[in-house]
């Protein structure tokens, strides 16, 4: 198609007026996509979820779309880091079912690479759902997971120069949990950390006295995570910006559920966060987990998890599952 015109649109600072529909309408797009990828509805979010996302100051988006008949039928983004390491990107496009193969998604890339290239970025890296499927299978790596080769979406992006990188696979805990099922691991997953590491946890915002120690946990979650050969660049934090971040993401009414490891020098050495939202019939969500290389080996990963899910039931009982479905999902790198 000739005539396919992609648009940026202004990442909306309230919920009302026409930025506001067109951004629901824009995640409308990435619901529908994500579920058909994951096979399920525990995927989709919230326009107001994901709004304090995108007001990001630290990781501007940029979000495009392209109308068809009047109707927003594809979405694309374009982000990178504010400060520090600014040679990498993160792009995406994503298309209704009923309008690919009309060369859409191939000019949102197009776009979204375009000025990637035009601020001077070196590569790109793109994070997409593929479904399981039959065929001849396509290997990270890293040599963990593996994707089916045939799968449209990983043909598009081998076409268009990426390569993959890292294969991620998600899993669905229903809920509620046995009690007594889970007091048992607790408590062995304790026997196994020991008597070195305390653990602490709260709900809601983090409490100031460790504010700076978690700053360093998120920064470490852009350099420790598992990543392959992403290159993802390392993404500063400090106290001040995980309060900020806290109060803008979580402005729709959801609740942090936040467990910690201290180690015996007095700082935190791991954490685990779960995201529960309003809504008593929608899952939790499962955020982002980690251990500090130089304190792994002690069965911390498992103990912080156990302790948030006993949060999670102790807190807010009702929800029906924790973390939403996922099959496997696929980051690629271009370079």
């Amino acid at each position: 198609m000739s005539d396919i015109v992609v648009e940026e649109l202004p990442i909306p600072s309230e919920r009302s007026g026409t930025a506001w529909a067109d951004f629901a309408e824009t995640v409308e797009v990435r619901n529908t996509v994500e579920e058909l990828g994951y096979g399920t509805p525990d995927v989709r979010v919230t326009a107001e979820t994901l709004l304090g996302w995108f007001q990001d100051p630290h990781s501007p988006h940029h979000l495009f779309a392209v109308r068809l008949d009047g109707r927003i039928v594809a979405r694309g983004l374009y982000e990178h880091l504010a400060e520090g390491d600014t040679r990498a990107c993160w792009v995406d496009a994503r298309v209704l079912p009923a309008y690919r193969g009309r060369g859409i998604g191939t000019a949102i890339m197009d776009h979204a690479e375009a000025r990637a290239r035009a601020e001077g970025r070196t590569h790109a890296i793109v994070y997409i759902v593929s479904p399981e499927g039959p065929g001849p299978r396509i290997e990270p790596p890293t040599g963990s997971g593996s994707l089916p080769a045939d799968n449209p979406e990983v043909r598009f992006l081998l076409h268009r120069g990426y390569r993959l990188e890292q294969v991620v696979r998600g899993s669905r805990l229903p809920l509620p949990l046995d009690a007594d099922g889970l007091d048992a691991r607790l408590a062995a997953a304790r026997a196994r950390t020991g008597d070195g590491y305390t653990i602490r946890e709260w709900t809601g915002t983090t409490p100031e006295a460790f504010r700076d120690d978690m700053a360093v946990l998120y920064t470490r979650m852009s350099t420790d995570a598992p990543q392959g050969a992403l290159e993802e660049p390392e993404d500063i934090w400090t106290g001040d910006r995980v309060a900020e971040h806290e109060e803008r993401t979580n402005s729709d009414g959801t609740v942090l559920l936040t467990v910690a490891a201290e180690a015996p020098d007095g700082h935190l050495a791991g954490f685990t966060q779960l995201s529960v939202p309003p809504a008593a019939s929608a899952p939790v969500e499962q955020r982002d987990t980690l251990v500090l290389r130089e304190h792994r080996g002690h069965a911390l990963g498992m103990l912080l998890k156990l302790a948030n899910l006993a949060q999670l039931a102790r807190t807010h009982p009702g929800h029906p599952r924790s973390p939403p479905g996922m099959p496997t999902r696929t980051a690629t790198c271009s370079t």
